[in-house]
């Protein structure tokens, strides 16, 4: 390289020198030698001559080296003459093509020797580089404005003014490069460099003046376009669907929210979000929702040893203990189930879980407590928490360091200050366990610091019995909430055979009805045709590779469309009547003809034999009134296991039996044989025989009869319905409250016997057979609590045949008191009045009688208010079927302030009664809350759009019980409750868009003559009172859209392309359209991108309308700086094929301002090069926080 080196500078240095030579003569006689224009010109042509034929010679990968020697040769002069001079060799050497401008550019700027003391320097390279930046590319122009500004903080903040002119240079050469008409480079990239070095906050160098600032201040309006009203305001429940979403992302360290882009945000939302982290917290059941929201993984911890310490967690924790410090020292008694008993619960809960996952800090969150209680003289709560501390430390005080737990001896000191002996407290108070936490926390770290010997205690071995495991199977999986299905079932997909059954067909049909119902809840399929590439596709080809099966056309049309699809497409050939009939009388046959006992039993009992031999008992009841005792041995040989597979065939041969069944006397005797078998002779158990009936696949007529069969084998004979009375009123289902809950369950079994495995045919064969029960007592439980759950499917079964809905009201009038025994009896009535919503709009009596049923079942056992409001109980329960109950604005008004009044427990006491939640069907208070309101809406005798539209005008009309200063507090109640209702009662907020796109204040120029992004500014024009209805709807719209799921959101393409595409004309209505949906292309872009390449092209095809329409665009800059940020941070190039058609059609001025855009060579100005398409995007560093101010831009 030296070598080579050394010809290449002597070459340059005779030509550069021979000019040189003729100034210097010039400097040593002045006067005598005066050069003309055309001599100046003349010795530039002459010297560019020789170095073309020199540059033209050099390889190159010489170039770059070549051209950093001519700047060190110009700047090694010191006559101000030859420096102007060799100034201007390189301008014309630029300008007739030679040399390549980003080359001289970057050659310039980058000098060690271009300092600002040398002010002819400095200005000459200034106006040089003002001179040739046009032909550089953007990438070149925005590396060069980075290097430039730092130059530009290079100046001292005193100088003298003599040479302020000359530096002054630079400011123009920035001044250039940011004028939006010379269009040097996308105005994005110039933002982010700027923000990059003066973040909000920060001042510019003098020498820009304001030319910085009002250039940030320029992307107000598209930092606007990017922000969801009243971000900060907007607030979760706490395992809801939506809660576990990306819409709660915050940074671990910082606690902001991730924005993207270095925009200059309004201010808030660059604030740490504590109040939202600490709200999270406080609920009860929250851990995994912070996880989520803070990006902590539980599973590092097993894999690396990976520790996830997060400081503004740790502070948090710290703070909601001082909380509760304070509480209990403002209230009288703590053991009566008070709520600062509940929140000592909820902490211990809380610290345990992050400490031993090593999100926190013990020692440190100890330290900290220390120090925010020193002098506070907080000590009512002091025992409380040593009660916490200890959970921790009873626990992990082995296995860590003595010094890890060392700090708490700080607390001893600072809140047990007494001198004289505390008095032993009374042992007969449970609560006198957290007085003695303290000594016992002193023992441990006693016995830690004498001693290292662990001791080791057996921990108690306890087993429970489960009387039939299928039953409770059953109610695990149909008891899944709606959002904790995908991650309980994902989490099996390495080895389905977990959770899913190789041979209950009953069970994994369960499965797939729950599955049904989750996504349909969850909105997960909605926007999709298909269940390719989702977690469902291996799950339901799993179930069918191991349970084959179909499904009635009455039952799949309730599926979510995807699933629909699957199961037509892997249709199973099913068995005709005719044949099912034609084999049970040919096996009858057999079993009549034969003679040899050990061979019957072997004939009709080994494994492979047709399932038919309950059909055949049938028979033998039906023709002889008794079964012999062969019939018990070879039921005794199947077992009971086998036996599953020939109630199901014993299932479908009922139907067809019934069917043809004369009626009358014939039918009475049907019944009873059939009873005689679940209660005589114990063959089927009740609840697993109504399941199979349940589950089978009938269509039409035949559907019908086999929920006949149900309801007679429910309500005909007497034995089940009394043991549902009975057991009903003799029990309460908070079992664990009742002293003699015991003994109620012993005498009720003495009087209702629960036979199994045949034990009651054993007794009636001749001779009897003795047998010996192989399994313990039954401890727990009964066939109306094993019925509970079979009873769930049994009404979803009858709510989808429309003609049997007399027959439900009928069973609900009669079995629905055993709800008050079901595990989750909101969360089913939540799911079925949501699952079968299209099934219910027309039938508003049985809707009525369901949720009566359910709710009234709990009347004795739930306080006052504890579900439905007052308002429906009086006016919507009695209501006469041809004259509805339709509830005004006053009534919805009041069911929104419930939700709203919990979320921000605002009124003390709260709007539903207290209760130890770790027993209660939902988590926390506002999970509660927001089911039961569900609930009663979709209760109403009233259709979902109506309702929906009745939510929305809570804020979107004047309403005088709405107060202005909580205004977003209910905007994001109606979010949560809209977004938890089906589809109907949220795609009616498309319908208000719709008409405020329509409006004349964004329809006609004339109408509102402000500035559109003020009228688009929700909290502004609030809190001046001259919001317009736009930006309530807008505002309105990002709530709701913020507590939404990706399904429902996937449906904000379809309503741009298909509805707001034809009707946006103007300016202003492109802007409202970016404003609203902008916000969620971050959202989009992580969980759905098809739906934000979607979005993106018809963002393109609205400005094209706009374009065509509007005359003259004002707002051309914001347009196109948000279509760069939708560019950079989300679509990149995924769009740029679409795209590029349209830009083509756009005015010149967008054309020139979007052409980085596309690679079109046309579209590029003259004089300017074309450059390829970056496919990278701007650096991205951490946001600062800026000042609010809006200033209009127009062009």
């Amino acid at each position: 390289m030296a070598m080579s080196m050394v010809p290449m500078e002597t070459q340059l240095q005779s030509i550069f020198e021979e000019v040189v030579k003729t100034e210097v003569i010039e400097e040593a006689f002045p006067g005598m030698f005066m050069d003309t224009p055309e001599d100046e010109r003349t010795k530039l042509v002459s010297c560019l001559s020789a170095f073309r034929q020199f540059w033209s010679s050099l390889s190159q990968e010489s170039h770059e080296q070549c051209v950093q020697w001519i700047v060190r040769f110009i700047h090694s002069q010191h006559s101000p003459k030859r420096i102007s001079f060799l100034y201007d060799c390189l301008a014309m050497a630029v300008e007739s093509g030679l040399l390549p401008p980003r080359m001289v550019c970057e050659s310039l700027i980058n000098s060690d020797t271009l300092e600002w003391e040398r002010t002819q320097l400095w200005a000459l390279t200034f106006k040089l580089i003002r001179k040739i930046i046009g032909g550089v590319d953007y990438k070149g122009v925005r590396d060069l404005l980075k290097v430039i500004l730092e130059k530009i903080l290079t100046i001292p903040n005193t100088v003298s003014s003599a040479v302020v002119q000359q530096l002054l240079a630079a400011r123009e050469v920035v001044a250039y490069i940011l004028e939006r008409n010379a269009c040097l480079l996308p105005a994005y990239f110039a933002v982010t460099e700027i923000r990059k070095l003066y973040p909000e906050g920060k001042l510019p160098h003098w020498l820009l003046g304001n030319l910085v600032s009002d250039f940030v201040d320029t992307f107000r309006p598209t930092a606007r376009i990017n922000s969801i009203c009243g971000r900060c305001s907007l607030l979760p429940v706490v395992n809801n669907s939506g809660a576990m979403c990306n819409s709660w992302k915050l940074d671990p360290t910082t606690l902001r929210f991730p924005l993207k882009g270095l925009l200059p945000y309004d201010k808030d939302l660059f604030e740490p979000q504590t109040a939202l982290l600490r709200y999270v917290l406080e609920q009860p059941y929250s851990r995994d929702m912070v996880c989520n929201m803070l990006g902590l993984n539980k599973q590092t911890l097993n894999i690396a040893q990976h520790k996830q310490r997060c400081p503004v967690l740790e502070d948090q924790l710290v703070d909601l203990v001082v909380y509760a410090m304070e509480r209990s020292e403002t209230e009288e008694k703590f053991d009566d189930g008070g709520t600062s008993q509940l929140l000592w619960q909820h902490l211990s809960s809380q610290l345990i879980f992050f400490v031993l996952f090593q999100f926190a800090s013990f020692p440190h969150m100890v330290l900290s407590l220390h120090q925010k209680l020193a002098g506070r003289g907080l000590i009512k709560g002091r025992d409380h928490l040593m009660w916490v501390l200890l959970q921790f430390i009873s626990g992990s005080i082995q296995k860590n360091a003595l010094a890890d737990f060392l700090p708490v001896m700080k607390l001893f000191d600072l809140l047990y200050p007494e001198k004289e002996c505390i008095p032993v407290p009374d042992i007969n108070k449970p609560q006198s366990t957290h007085a003695f936490a303290m000594t016992c926390i002193w023992i441990h770290l006693n016995r830690k610091a004498h001693s290292d010997i662990k001791l080791q205690i057996p921990i108690p071995h306890s087993l429970k019995h489960h009387h039939d495991v299928e039953s409770t199977a059953l109610r695990l999986i149909t008891a899944l909430g709606s959002s904790e299905v995908q991650p309980q079932f994902t989490r099996f997909l390495s080895d389905p055979k977990t959770v899913l059954s190789a041979e209950s067909e009953e069970l994994n049909r369960a499965l797939i009805l729950t599955l049904a119902r989750a996504t349909h809840v969850t909105d997960f399929f909605t926007g999709s045709d298909s269940i390719q590439g989702t977690w469902c596709k291996d799950i339901l080809q799993t179930i069918m590779s191991f349970t084959p099966h179909n499904w009635a056309s009455h039952t799949l049309s309730c599926f979510p469309a995807p699933l629909q699809v699957f199961f037509k497409q892997n249709n199973v050939p099913q068995e005709s009547r005719f044949n099912l009939k034609k084999n049970v009388e040919e096996e009858y046959r057999k079993w009549k003809s034969m003679t040899n006992e050990n061979e019957i039993i072997t004939r009709f009992s080994v494994q492979g034999s047709p399932p038919l031999f309950l059909c055949l008992l049938w028979k033998m009841l039906l023709e002889t009134d008794h079964i012999n005792q062969i019939g018990y041995r070879v039921l005794e040989r199947i077992g009971a296991r086998a036996l599953v597979a020939h109630v199901r065939t014993f299932a479908d041969f009922l139907v067809y039996e019934f069917s043809t069944s004369a009626g009358g006397q014939q039918l009475n005797k049907c019944i009873e044989i059939l009873n005689d078998m679940v209660w005589k002779y114990n063959i089927v158990t009740l609840d697993r025989l109504i399941l199979c009936l349940a589950m089978r696949s009938h269509e039409g007529n035949e559907a019908q009869v086999c929920y006949f069969i149900i309801q007679l084998l429910l309500l005909k004979p007497n034995d089940f319905r009394n043991r549902v009375s009975d057991f009903v009123k003799e029990n309460s289902p908070e079992h664990w409250l009742q002293n003699d809950w015991h003994t109620k369950h012993m005498s009720y079994h003495k009087k209702y016997p629960e036979k199994l495995y045949f034990e009651g045919l054993a007794e009636q064969v001749n001779p009897p057979v003795q047998i010996q029960p192989q399994y313990l007592p039954i401890y727990f439980g009964n066939v109306c609590l094993r019925f509970l759950p079979v009873f769930d499917i049994v009404i979803h079964r009858f709510l989808e045949l429309l003609p049997v809905s007399k027959s439900l009201e009928t069973l609900l009038d009669h079995l629905g008191g055993l709800y008050k025994f079901h595990d989750r009896p909101v969360t089913y009535l939540y799911n079925t009045l949501h699952y079968y919503e299209r099934h219910l709009r027309e039938r508003t009596n049985l809707k009525r009688k369901l949720v009566h049923a359910i709710i009234g079942s709990l009347k004795d056992n739930r306080p006052l208010g504890w579900c439905l409001s007052d308002t429906y109980l009086k006016c919507a329960m009695n209501a006469r079927e041809d004259n509805p109950w339709v509830p005004d604005d006053t009534y919805y008004c009041k069911l929104i302030g419930r939700l709203v009044d919990n979320i921000l427990l605002s009124k003390s006491p709260g709007p539903f009664p207290n209760c130890d939640w770790r027993f209660n069907e939902f988590p926390n208070p506002a999970a509660h809350a927001l089911h039961v309101t569900c609930v009663e809406l979709m209760a109403l005798a009233v259709p979902g759009t109506d309702v929906g539209n009745a939510l929305l005008n809570v804020v979107l009309k004047s309403q005088p019980l709405v107060p202005r200063e909580n205004i977003t507090a209910w905007m994001n109640a109606i979010g949560l409750i809209i977004t938890a209702l089906p589809e109907p009662y949220w795609i009616v907020l498309h319908d208000h868009i719709v008409n405020v796109i329509n409006s004349p204040s964004l329809t006609s120029e004339t109408e509102w003559v402000g500035y559109p992004f003020q009228l688009f500014d929700f909290t502004a024009c609030h809190q001046s009172y001259s919001e317009m209805s736009c930006s309530y709807t807008l505002a309105l719209a990002h709530a709701v859209w913020h507590h939404s799921s990706i399904g429902q959101l996937s449906l904000i393409p379809k309503f741009l392309t298909e509805v707001l595409i034809p009707i946006v004309k103007t300016e202003f209505q492109l802007l409202y359209v970016y404003h609203l949906v902008g916000p969620f292309l971050q959202r989009f872009q992580q969980e759905r991108t098809r739906c934000m390449i979607e979005i993106g092209v018809a963002f393109y095809e609205m400005l094209l309308n706009a374009d065509q329409y509007s005359s003259h665009l004002n707002y051309m800059d914001p347009i196109c700086d948000f279509l760069y940020h939708m560019k950079y941070m989300f679509t990149g190039d995924s769009v740029k094929d679409q795209v590029e058609k349209i830009i083509c059609n756009l005015r010149p001025a967008l054309k020139l301002r979007l052409r980085f855009i596309t690679h079109i060579s046309k579209m590029e100005p003259a004089g300017v090069p074309q450059q390829p398409l970056s496919n990278g995007s701007p650096a991205q560093q951490p946001s600062q926080v800026p000042v609010n101010v809006a200033l209009p831009v127009t062009q």
